[in-house]
């Protein structure tokens, strides 16, 4: 597949996770759309599903090979763990775990927030509570 092509199927893949259309999403994967690729803000289709709290969608990106710890956006954004957490979506925080995402993984490169730190800021305590028992540690604590 050409450059161009590939750059449109990522575009719309993108834009399809964040509107939250899992068909289009769905078409779009069998295009031939990568599920770690960017649009042009650097925003990945796992980070835009997950902040949105579409977590069937996640679980679509997931079992397509987006990988749960991918840093999306160039300095404006973070992980998908960080995205959910921060709006307090406990589904997608869920299975963005169970998917492998590190509940330590701070944004920003390691220089930002915690998924913990942004569910806290919500507050969201079933998020919280999530993020505790998959082994997140409050700032401070070491393990």
């Amino acid at each position: 597949m050409n450059r161009r092509r590939q750059k449109k199927l990522s575009q719309h893949l993108v834009s399809a996770a964040t509107f939250g259309d899992s068909t289009r999403i769905t078409t779009l994967l069998r295009a031939g759309a990568g599920p770690e690729t960017t649009d042009t803000e650097g925003t990945t289709p796992l980070y835009a599903a997950s902040v949105h709290g579409a977590t069937g969608n996640v679980l679509r990106l997931l079992a397509a090979g987006a990988l749960p710890d991918t840093e999306s956006g160039r300095g404006a954004e973070g992980t998908p763990l960080c995205g959910a957490a921060c709006w307090g979506h406990v589904e997608t925080v869920r299975a963005l775990l169970a998917h492998g995402a590190d509940p330590q993984l701070r944004e920003d490169h390691g220089t930002g927030r915690s998924p913990l730190e942004w569910a806290m800021a919500g507050p969201y305590p079933e998020t919280i509570d999530v993020l505790l028992a998959a082994g997140a540690q409050p700032s401070g604590t070491v393990a």
